[in-house]
């Protein structure tokens, strides 16, 4: 009998206020996940597809497999990395991880 009239009293206190209240973590959560998480990686992301699109002959590169070497010829969705001399390989755009300053890569 105790236990029904508990219920009974707690029903009647909702409001639309608690109800508002209620929710307000799961709202700061998501604020501060956009703000730790979401919002560093997207401007990464501009970041390279920006880098990706700059790209020119005599730029020093690193390639996702880590090799490292200087761009012969730029292509639409591929570009050849000179990475010894007379050796060249062609390899995805997106495949490309860092620009190096120039003079890096010394001996080629």
């Amino acid at each position: 009998m105790l236990i029904s009239e508990a219920f009974a009293q707690t029903a009647g206190a909702a409001s639309p206020t608690s109800n508002l209240m209620s929710f307000l973590p799961l709202v700061l959560m998501f604020v501060v996940l956009y703000f730790i998480m979401i919002r560093p990686q997207m401007k990464r992301q501009k970041e390279t597809r920006n880098m990706l699109a700059a790209l020119a002959k005599g730029d020093e590169v690193v390639t996702s497999g880590g090799l490292a070497g200087r761009i012969s010829k730029v292509g639409e969705t591929f570009v050849t990395v000179e990475i010894a001399d007379n050796v060249e390989i062609n390899v995805q755009k997106g495949a490309i991880t860092t620009l190096l300053p120039k003079g890096t890569i010394k001996a080629l």
